[in-house]
């Protein structure tokens, strides 16, 4: 292979020609082939949406063509936008600006350009520029763009309106998936079914409109339904991950683990440098129990695991699981401090302090879980180990409760309870709940049944639960959004209803669920 002429290239399109060659990895391959033989695989994988593929061959088709000056103007503008779109969809904002300004110099500018100017702002972190870029512009996609820009700046309100114009302003895939995925993470499913009706008449056959329907119908409990959008998705689209990674989380959920593995196995071998892969592969190797695999994962990453996330979470049981107590209980220390309510952290905070020799610590820890209603074995067991290794009289209290029928009562319903909310069967749910609570008070199950009545229709109910629960729990952000919620689905109260969802918001700014609600509520 001859060297890229580099040359015979301006300034600003040799920088593209090097980013994307260092981005992707990639040395060009056949430079001196015809253009258009590349230019139509290029458009061939981006019809396939393999952006990958696309980004490569019209990388090689505007190298060879501008080396040998066979592309017309028209064709290199065409090659161009194609170009910026697959590093749009590639979440590549610094390499689709760079194609963008050059797509400006070869004369192709026009409101769709601007549009994919917005969009790599976005992708660049730069919400404020992207809104800018937009201006007046009426399209749905620009509705689209605008409501992305208000969600990266938190005005979740200002981006539910914007996607409503945009659906008002025509039919649009793209802000339709959008709109669809913010509903689903608002739990608003029967607004995401009237979006993704939208996908299906405009792109039936679509990724997006598989992925969306799969996605709808395992937050409704569907998961058979579920199953057969995304394997709809694997087979139509081979080349793309997505559809792998959601059908391994899938199958987990349905207890077919060897099958996930499997699944997220053949994810690994298209993307083996995506997170999100890698999330699931050390998932699935810790509910395997397989923690020399989980180390291997992930001690590349040692220095940038944050504590709470399920990684870091996973990184530290490894260690304790491996003879590691000490350095586990740090990160689990660290993971409690800053996400208090968290009750793995809390578990496995109180594992590591009694492996390393501090019962009476351990016990401490471990109370407010065992004390609650809903401690199951593996909880009062900890607690018990702790109490006996540290000489505490509570060793004997917990020993009678292990043994006594009232618990095993308790675990039955906590368990129907549990199984009921899954398979959103409020009213079974309301009774499992209403009858463990007869045996004491306890904030969990106290929002439990909040949710169940407000999902139930039952909305005074929902929110005197929610209340009780807030009353326990005043610091809890869960019983915070809990108390908002009850109120925002009945209706009623709907200043206190911002004020308490607005509460939760700020105490876990990264909850998305939270975001999503505040957002109705400010919108009402």
């Amino acid at each position: 292979m001859k060297r890229p002429a580099w040359s015979s290239l301006s300034r600003s399109s040799r920088g593209l020609a090097l980013a994307l060659v260092a981005g992707a990895g990639l040395a060009l391959a056949g430079c001196g082939d015809d253009p258009s033989a590349h230019a139509a695989r290029a458009r061939t994988a981006f019809a396939a949406q393999d952006f990958v593929a696309a980004r490569m061959e019209a990388l090689a088709a505007l190298d060879s063509g501008l080396d040998s000056g066979k592309l017309a103007p028209g064709d290199a503008q065409a090659l161009l936008r194609l170009l910026a779109r697959a590093q749009l969809q590639l979440g590549d904002g610094d390499g689709a600006q760079a194609t963008l300004v050059r797509l400006d110099e070869a004369g192709g500018g026009g409101a769709a350009v601007n549009r994919m100017k917005a969009e790599a702002a976005l992708l660049r972190g730069l919400p404020r520029q992207a809104l800018s870029l937009l201006g007046q512009d009426g399209d749905a996609d620009a509705w689209r763009l605008r409501a992305a820009a208000q969600q990266a700046l938190g005005n979740n309100a200002d981006a539910l309106a914007a996607f409503r114009q945009g659906l008002a302003a025509g039919d649009n895939v793209a802000l339709a998936r959008d709109y669809a995925r913010f509903l689903i993470t608002a739990e608003d499913y029967a607004g995401a079914q009237a979006a993704l009706a939208v996908m299906q008449r405009g792109d039936p056959k679509g990724l997006d409109t598989a992925m969306v329907e799969g996605a709808l119908r395992a937050k409704q409990g569907q998961l058979d339904q579920a199953a057969v959008a995304y394997d709809r998705a694997i087979a139509g689209y081979p080349t793309r991950v997505e559809p792998l990674i959601e059908r391994a989380n899938l199958a987990d959920m349905q207890g077919q683990l060897d099958r996930a593995i499997g699944l997220i196995t053949r994810a690994a071998k298209l993307a083996p440098g995506d997170g999100r892969v890698l999330d699931l592969q050390v998932q699935f190797a810790s509910e395997k129990g397989d923690w020399e695999k989980v180390r291997q994962l992930l001690a590349p990453h040692e220095i940038d695991l944050d504590p709470r996330t399920p990684n870091g979470l996973t990184y530290a049981e490894a260690l304790l699981r491996l003879g590691h107590p000490e350095q586990a209980r740090v990160i689990f220390a660290r993971a409690l401090l800053l996400s208090p309510q968290n009750p793995y952290s809390r578990m496995m905070l109180a594992e590591a302090q009694l492996a390393t020799g501090d019962p009476a610590t351990a016990l401490r820890t471990i109370r407010p879980l065992s004390d609650s209603l809903l401690a199951g074995p593996r909880e009062l067991d900890l607690a018990l180990r702790a109490a006996r290794a540290a000489g505490d009289p509570a060793a004997d209290a917990l020993a009678g409760r292990i043994r006594s029928a009232q618990w095993q009562q308790d675990q039955r319903l906590a368990g129907e309870g549990q199984a009921a909310m899954g398979r959103r069967d409020w009213t079974a749910a309301i009774e499992a709940y209403t009858a463990l609570l007869a045996d004491g008070s306890d904030a969990e199950v106290l929002k439990r049944l909040a949710v169940a009545c407000s999902n139930a229709g039952r909305h005074h109910e929902a929110i005197a639960y929610a209340d009780r629960a807030l009353l326990i729990a005043p610091r809890d952000p869960d019983m915070v959004h809990m108390a908002g919620l009850a109120r925002l689905n009945a209706g009623q109260d709907l200043d206190a209803a911002r004020r308490l969802l607005a509460r939760a918001a700020e105490a876990e700014p990264a909850n998305r669920l939270f975001r999503a609600d505040l957002a109705r509520a400010q919108a009402r």
